[in-house]
């Protein structure tokens, strides 16, 4: 089993060496007419290379890799040769995902039902829930746990590090023979003649700010397959792109976003709780936050105002403050999310 899919891996890479090769050879002849001055529409529009591939996945998050493991495992059971590729933007699998989040396992016991004796870091069961509301600027009161609805109970879950989830699923789809790019954003999505998709381009490197190309100027490869799936996220620009294209959303409602901004703290190791989960509802929207068990704590909120008008005051309330001082922020994001219901 070991030496079939160190032999499967060595294949991966003889192919992947040899685009690069070819990749380096087109880079050479840009370099050329790049210092030059002349031919930058000839650069800027000369051929790609291109590979071919039954499947090709645009996006590494755990919709892509989930698809690119699932896809292989059917071809397994069935015998039949299916080869799967996957792009991602960042520049290693999970980079773009900021830690922190409850995980509940129904669907990870679906793809891989022996995760656990696969070492998926999932590590920290949740083991203590507090659901507040926050009636005004200041106070907060809790509402005991045995008043809320199912849905809002964390048995079962696990506090973990989405990006490390990620880099452990990318870790099961290369084995089952998934190729995955990591650095390579898709910037164009490729038809046939019939006018259907048929995989995408990635974008093109070392350009500078007035559109000429630079001395390390290289071409965006093509990569071709029978079926494209755009697993890119919220407000993708490749999915907005095939909506349009083929007039997706007619006869559906409109789709409605939210705008999400999350943080990780760093705070001293005696003051974690690890297992603890927190929900509020109420004055200036909606937070959580949760515990894993590194001497982090990680917060999230769904924006309806300005950040600076509802992030900030958070983090001053007590129910809040307490928790992160004397803290400090390691990271933050804020980030587009599909809503499922109106408001």
């Amino acid at each position: 089993m070991m030496m079939m899919s160190m032999f499967a891996r060595g294949a991966r890479l003889s192919r992947a060496s040899r685009v690069l090769a070819a990749g380096r050879q087109m880079h050479a002849s840009a370099q050329s007419l790049a210092s030059s001055g002349d031919g930058n529409d000839d650069v800027l529009n000369g051929p790609r290379e291109s590979m071919d591939y039954d499947v090709v996945i645009v996006g590494a998050g755990p919709a892509g890799l989930a698809a690119g493991i699932q896809l292989r495992q059917r071809a397994a059971q069935t015998g039949k040769e299916l080869s799967v590729c996957i792009v991602e933007k960042g520049s290693e699998v999970g980079a773009h995902i900021l830690s922190g989040n409850v995980f509940e396992t129904r669907a990870l016991d679906a793809l891989l039902p022996d995760w656990k004796e696969r070492g998926a870091p999932l590590d920290t069961p949740v083991t203590e829930d507090q659901f507040l509301v926050l009636p005004d600027t200041k106070s907060s009161y809790a509402i005991p746990n045995a008043l809320l609805p199912p849905q809002l109970h964390n048995d079962g879950n696990y506090i973990i590090s989405l990006s490390k989830l990620v880099r452990w699923l990318a870790e099961q789809a290369e084995e089952l023979g998934v190729e995955i790019f990591p650095g390579f954003s898709a910037a164009e999505v490729l038809y046939g003649e019939d006018g259907g998709v048929k995989g995408i381009a990635t974008r093109d490197m070392g350009i500078e700010k007035d559109g000429t190309p630079k001395p390390t100027f290289e071409r965006g490869m093509e990569l071709r397959a029978r079926q494209t799936l755009f697993a890119e996220g919220c407000r993708g620009s490749c999915s907005e792109e095939v909506m349009k294209k083929f007039d997706l959303r007619k006869d559906a409602q409109p789709q409605t976003y939210g705008l999400g901004v999350k943080e990780v703290w760093e705070v001293p190791e005696g003051m974690a709780r690890p297992g603890f989960v927190q929900h509020t509802l109420g004055w200036n929207g909606d937070h959580f936050r949760y515990r894993p068990d590194w001497p982090c704590d990680a917060f999230a909120q769904a924006l309806r105002q300005p950040a600076n008008e509802v992030w900030h005051p958070v983090k001053h309330r007590d129910c809040v403050a307490a928790a992160l001082d004397p803290g400090s922020r390691a990271a933050a994001n804020l980030e587009a999310s599909v809503r499922y219901m109106y408001g």
